[in-house]
């Protein structure tokens, strides 16, 4: 079993109080992770007893700032798309981009070997009609997640227990079920839940990236206090020995909200659960992540 938990634009940034929200935020459940530190540049790869903290190279070897569509590709399939495709590309996936996306992935490749994969995320009825009429186009995720002929959650589902908000709360669904939204501690046990009823599970946290593109420090300081909450609750009910948690991110951004655009800096990787350094030996780049979630998810799913 392993639960993906992707944080769209999060780098590890300066030491900087007021560039790097991460400096002063109250986020003791990820700093737990880390030994009581905080993930930040000078922050050293290792075991810090639950997790292992591995920088990881978000760039590839391409130049510029790395973007969403090829850095999330990158995870996806384990292949080396900014290079492939001469560049680095986003938000959308191009046309080059979609064409690799669709050719295989994590989600496409377990769901033929008969695993079961689920994205975790619930979208609201606006979203699927956007889809539906042309006006939006799938981002890296969904756009994985639909190839490999997986559903993507709805509504119902949310109110139903079976996915969270991209929130992770539900505090701004746009149809609230009656039991209104969960406590940030309540979605992350059933964050866990959920995931315990694959053998591989993806969720999508953006509002990191569009915090870092569009808010201000305060309000980036609070989102990762929230954030933290969540992971406390997953954590509190997570059974290390029954599979992994795996965090990391695709490009640096909310780390720098001293200007609004990606960075070159490293992202967090935290791998969580008792077969942690099986699956950390050897990583340094986004491309080989996705080897290691399938070979993870295979070996929970059995022969």
């Amino acid at each position: 079993m392993l639960l993906f938990l992707f944080l769209d634009g999060v780098g590890l940034g300066a030491n900087d109080a007021a560039a790097n929200p991460f400096v002063t935020a109250e986020i003791p459940t990820l700093m737990g992770l880390l030994g009581g530190q905080r993930p930040l540049a000078g922050t050293p790869a290792g075991d810090y007893g639950r997790a292992v903290f591995v920088p990881t190279d978000a760039c590839l070897g391409v130049g510029g700032p790395p973007q969403s569509a090829t850095g999330q590709a990158a995870i996806l399939t384990g292949r080396n798309v900014p290079l492939e495709i001469g560049g680095h590309w986003g938000p959308k996936p191009n046309a080059a981009v979609a064409e690799i996306l669709r050719a295989g992935t994590i989600f496409s490749r377990l769901a033929e070997r008969g695993a079961r994969a689920a994205l975790l995320n619930a979208y609201p009825q606006r979203y699927f009609d956007a889809i539906g009429s042309g006006r939006r186009s799938y981002s890296a995720v969904p756009l994985a997640v639909t190839a490999a002929g997986l559903p993507l959650f709805t509504g119902s589902d949310l109110r139903a227990g079976r996915a969270l908000s991209a929130d992770f709360t539900g505090a701004g669904w746009p149809e609230p079920g009656p039991d209104g939204a969960l406590t940030p501690q309540a979605a992350g046990r059933r964050l866990g839940a959920l995931a315990g009823q694959y053998d591989f599970s993806f969720f999508e946290y953006w509002l990191t990236d569009y915090m870092g593109h569009r808010g201000d420090l305060d309000e980036a300081r609070q989102l990762l206090a929230r954030f933290d909450a969540v992971l406390a609750g997953l954590l509190a009910t997570w059974d290390d020995t029954a599979g992994l948690i795996v965090i990391t991110s695709d490009h640096g951004n909310l780390e720098a909200l001293d200007h609004r655009h990606h960075t070159l800096n490293r992202v967090p990787t935290l791998v969580i659960g008792a077969r942690r350094h099986a699956f950390a030996v050897g990583l340094s780049d986004l491309t080989h992540l996705a080897s290691r979630v399938e070979r993870e998810a295979l070996g929970s799913a059995g022969p």
